[in-house]
């Protein structure tokens, strides 16, 4: 998997990811995936040494950063989403494995779509792609929170800018976010 240096644009592996920039940039971000992935390597290494056999994806690559998808009987762990700029939460959705991994070698928000059974890419249909800035991962390993750059303007499938667009009033749903698109033009539904 290649990632790529935010501000100074290099390109690595990231089995072999090295901060060549540390007193400039990237001991001071946290979004910095090259500073990210250095420090879990390090941290994998360390606990390697410890245990007698790595831990291996479907795949056999591996996994440098581990989920604990065992929790979950179907191996879903839910992904809150967020706006990195605003800290908005956007939505919800699940990853498993494959979709765990190839957000982290692609730098896009993938999830698990529970109604289709299948990989997904986050804005695949609507281009409403989401850019991982930065990721959190709760003290259980079980769930995590992408802080995202929400490409389009909406993360909802409804058009709205957040799938969090309605608030509970009284005993009823009140819309209070404004549609960003229409879903039967993006969507080519009725």
């Amino acid at each position: 998997m290649k990632i790529t240096c935010e501000k100074y644009q290099e390109s690595m592996e990231a089995e072999a990811a090295v901060c060549r920039h540390p007193d400039d940039y990237c001991t001071s971000r946290t979004s910095c995936i090259i500073n990210f992935l250095e420090k879990e390597q390090k941290r994998e290494r360390a606990r390697r040494n410890t245990e007698k056999e790595d831990k291996k994806d479907l795949t056999g690559k591996t996994v440098m950063i581990e989920l604990d998808f065992a929790k979950s009987k179907d191996g879903l762990l839910p992904a809150i989403v967020q706006e990195a700029a605003s800290g908005e939460v956007l939505m919800l959705a699940y990853i498993n494995q494959e979709s765990w991994l190839k957000t982290l070698e692609t730098g896009k928000a993938h999830f698990w779509s529970r109604s289709r059974q299948k990989l997904w890419l986050k804005g695949e249909s609507s281009g409403h792609v989401q850019l991982i800035r930065d990721i959190f991962v709760d003290c259980d390993q079980d769930t995590v929170v992408f802080k995202v750059e929400q490409l389009g303007g909406a993360a909802c499938h409804k058009g709205y800018r957040s799938c969090f667009f309605r608030r509970v009033a009284n005993d009823t749903l009140q819309t209070v976010g404004e549609r960003v698109f229409d879903p039967a033009v993006v969507y080519g539904t009725k």
